[in-house]
C-alpha cells in the first residue's frame, strides 16, 4: 500500500468535488464520459499529475478509471463510504486510531486534541485522529465510536433505558400500558 495508498487517496478527496459538480446524474456510459473530460480538466488545473511524479501520473490515471467505472456501474454513490474504508485501512496500516466523538453541543478543537491525547495514552495508540460530529439527538453527553465499538454516554440513551426499564417493571407488576 505504503506511498501510492495515500497519493490515492489524496487524488480521490480532490477530484470527488468536480466529480460532484457535474449537473445531472452520474449513471451510465454517456454521465462517465462527460465525467472522464471533467476530471482530467480538473486534473490539469489542479496539478495532480505533473511529468516530475510518474507514480502520481499513474495513480491519477487509476483514480479516473475508477470514477468513470462507478459512474458505468451506477455507484458513484457509494464514493464516500469507499473513501472512508481506504482512510480506515491507511491508518490501520499506520497504527493510527480513528475516533468519531459525538456530541449535542459542538466541541472545540482544543478539547478535541485533549481527548484524543488521553485515548491514546490509556489505549497505548501510536495517534489518534479526533473527528467530531454535532448530533443535536442526543440532548447531551456524548456518543463515542471506535471501530465498531459504540460507547454511548448520551442523554438520549439514558431516557431511553429509563423508559425501558420504567415499562420492564410496570410489565412486572401486572401493569399494562
Amino acid at each position: 500500500m505504503g506511498e501510492n495508498a495515500e497519493t490515492g487517496l489524496l487524488c480521490l478527496r480532490a477530484l470527488v468535488p468536480p466529480a460532484r459538480a457535474i449537473p445531472g446524474d452520474l449513471f451510465g456510459r454517456s454521465a462517465a464520459r462527460r465525467l472522464e473530460k471533467t476530471l482530467r480538466e480538473s486534473v490539469g488545473e489542479a496539478g495532480l499529475a505533473d511529468a516530475a511524479h510518474a507514480g502520481r501520473e499513474a495513480i491519477t490515471e487509476f483514480v479516473i478509471r475508477f470514477f468513470v467505472l462507478l459512474v458505468e456501474r451506477g455507484r458513484f454513490r457509494h464514493v464516500d463510504s469507499v473513501l472512508q474504508k481506504i482512510e480506515e485501512r491507511i491508518d490501520t496500516r499506520n497504527g493510527v486510531l480513528a475516533v468519531t466523538l459525538e456530541s449535542a453541543a459542538p466541541v472545540d478543537d482544543d478539547f478535541a486534541n485533549e481527548f484524543g491525547g488521553r485515548i491514546a495514552e490509556r489505549l497505548g495508540a501510536r495517534e489518534v485522529r479526533v473527528k467530531t460530529r454535532t448530533v443535536p439527538e442526543l440532548l447531551g453527553g456524548y456518543r463515542l465510536r471506535v471501530g465498531a465499538l459504540v460507547v454511548d454516554a448520551s442523554l438520549k440513551k439514558q431516557v431511553e433505558k429509563m423508559k425501558d426499564d420504567l415499562e420492564a417493571a410496570a410489565l412486572a407488576c401486572g401493569f399494562r400500558a
